[in-house]
């Protein structure tokens, strides 16, 4: 009996670049969307969840337009956060980021992932396959858990909008990184977001 969690990031969000916190899909995101639904066709999902956020919001709406079985539940576990704040491990090219997260913004952000990981990254009695469809910070940190890496090493963990993470987790056993952000079903003019300084 296994637990696969499927981890995608929202497809590009339009005028990103311009500081816009959130907002619709951009034609290019609407296109990842619809080659991430294609590529998970074939996965008898048990749950689906995604962020609350528009970006989110709408990457499933069209996912689950290619896959009528869908039904994307919002789950606030899953909103765009910080989950912990600069460590002195990280490179330094980091710490201007950080010293734009407020106290609270980060006290926020740990408690939510605490209660994200003790809710979704968990073995299962049966077998599950379960997408969630969330933001980048929030999927580095699910990596960063499941390897039992260091708390800081979630940065730098990035992955490109419509990109593919699973990991599955078995009874007795160590959590398995079965994919990370996989690409292949993205065209190279598709591949974008990997070099954001911000969440989004």
């Amino acid at each position: 009996m296994a637990h696969t969690l499927y981890l995608v990031r929202h497809g590009e969000q339009l005028d990103a670049e311009h500081g816009v916190a959130d907002g619709p899909l951009s034609p290019r995101g609407q296109r990842q969307s619809r080659l991430i639904a294609d590529r998970l066709g074939g996965v008898p999902f048990d749950n689906v969840w995604h962020s609350p956020l528009q970006r989110a919001e709408q990457t499933a709406h069209i996912m689950s337009e290619h896959l009528p079985a869908l039904d994307p539940q919002p789950s606030a576990l899953l909103f765009d956060c910080v989950p912990s704040g600069y460590s002195p491990q990280m490179p330094h090219a980091f710490e201007a980021f950080f010293n734009s997260v407020t106290e609270a913004e980060l006290e926020a952000g740990q408690a939510q992932m605490s209660d994200a990981v003790a809710e979704f990254l968990t073995p299962a009695r049966e077998t599950t396959h379960d997408l969630l469809i969330t933001h980048n910070f929030v999927i580095a940190w699910f990596v960063r858990e499941a390897m039992d890496a260091p708390e800081w090493r979630w940065a730098g963990l990035n992955q490109a909008h419509g990109g593919l993470t699973i990991i599955r987790f078995k009874s007795g056993r160590l959590p398995e990184l079965v994919a990370y952000n996989d690409l292949g079903h993205l065209p190279v003019e598709l591949r974008t977001g990997m070099n954001d300084p911000q969440p989004y």
